[in-house]
């Protein structure tokens, strides 16, 4: 590459073509080309490539009991009311089934937050694990 060091008169054009920015967006752009070609390449992984057996029968779906709290506080077990004393009672039981049954809870969106809490609490205490909330799009 050659240089120009002065010897002409100051009037005269520049005609050699700046290269600096022209290197500077080629190494950007090999930056980030080395940076999302590693995340562009994914592997899927396959734990069990084969079948199930065909004599394979799948487990039967667990039971679900429908947990409703309505705005002022009332506890709905299966859709039909409940003191929470009562509440905690059905809760043993379902606790000690094998296997245990879902919880689906259906939280009107106006009920307090405490009375919700208390709830959640009796259940995970009582030895229930699989709980979930129903009708979270109202939220």
């Amino acid at each position: 590459m050659a240089m120009n060091v002065g010897g002409s008169g100051e009037g005269e054009s520049y005609s050699d073509i700046n290269m600096t920015p022209l290197i500077d967006i080629m190494l950007v752009l090999l930056i980030i080309f080395i940076i999302t070609i590693p995340v562009m390449t994914h592997a899927v992984k396959i734990d069990n490539p084969l079948p199930p057996p065909p004599n394979f029968v799948p487990p039967p779906p667990p039971e679900v009991v429908n947990l409703s709290i309505d705005f002022d506080g009332t506890l709905l077990w299966n859709a039909t009311p409940v003191d929470r004393k009562t509440m905690q009672g059905y809760i043993a039981q379902e606790a000690a089934k094998t296997p245990q049954p879902e919880v689906h809870i259906t939280v009107d969106k106006f009920a307090k937050y405490e009375k919700v809490a208390q709830t959640l609490a009796d259940l995970q205490s009582r030895g229930l694990k699989k709980i979930g909330f129903v009708n979270n799009d109202l939220f």
